[in-house]
């Protein structure tokens, strides 16, 4: 399908994922935050690092593995050196990390996560100057449980009965639809109203 414009858009979380499991202090399952600070123990010539996760309720931590029984050797000298110092962006890194999280069996609140949508690009296609649709991608690296008519009324600003009510119309088409990005053509008459 012809298009006069392509705009893609990423959503980017605003801060680390929290995470859903038992805590033996509260005695029920509740949330844990990521405290942004790492755990690092030498054992022999064996190296652990893990992640804290604290429970917002009662404070009690728990730990989320990074690295388990790795040489020092096998460790990037920088990122070994970011651990013993907390690093702020290392840690909230990690705790956006979906691989990590899985790594874990943590099970992610993504359901709460709060995000933003960056846009990355915006080009034209000259070869459609009669085109009256925009193709809009929105990138979800994250993979964010985001429904697909959901981010489009995020982007566009409008209310999600509005997306249902010109996807009716085709005034919006969603063209394909993944976990990590959609694409979907508006009329450029509704984009930005």
């Amino acid at each position: 399908m012809s298009y006069l414009k392509k705009i893609e858009y990423k959503i980017m979380p605003r801060k680390s994922f929290r995470v859903i499991r038992n805590c033996s202090g509260c005695g029920k399952k509740t949330h844990f935050i990521n405290t942004e600070r790492f755990r690092v123990n030498a054992n022999g010539n064996k190296i652990d690092v893990w992640l804290i996760y604290q429970c917002e309720n009662c404070k009690h931590t728990c730990n989320l593995t990074v690295y388990e029984r790795q040489k020092p050797s096998s460790i990037p000298k920088e990122e070994y050196q970011a651990f013993l110092r907390n690093d702020e962006e290392m840690a909230a890194a990690y705790g956006m990390n979906m691989q990590f999280f899985k790594k874990n069996k943590a099970e992610v609140d993504a359901a709460e996560a709060e995000y933003d949508f960056i846009r990355l690009s915006e080009c034209e296609d000259g070869n459609n100057e009669n085109s009256d649709r925009i193709l809009v991608q929105i990138h979800n690296p994250y993979n964010l449980k985001l429904r697909p008519e959901r981010q489009i009324a995020e982007v566009l600003g409008i209310s999600g009965s509005r997306v249902k009510k010109f996807m009716e119309q085709e005034q919006i088409e969603i063209e394909s639809a993944c976990a990590e990005m959609i694409s979907a053509f508006v009329n450029k008459c509704i984009f930005g109203s």
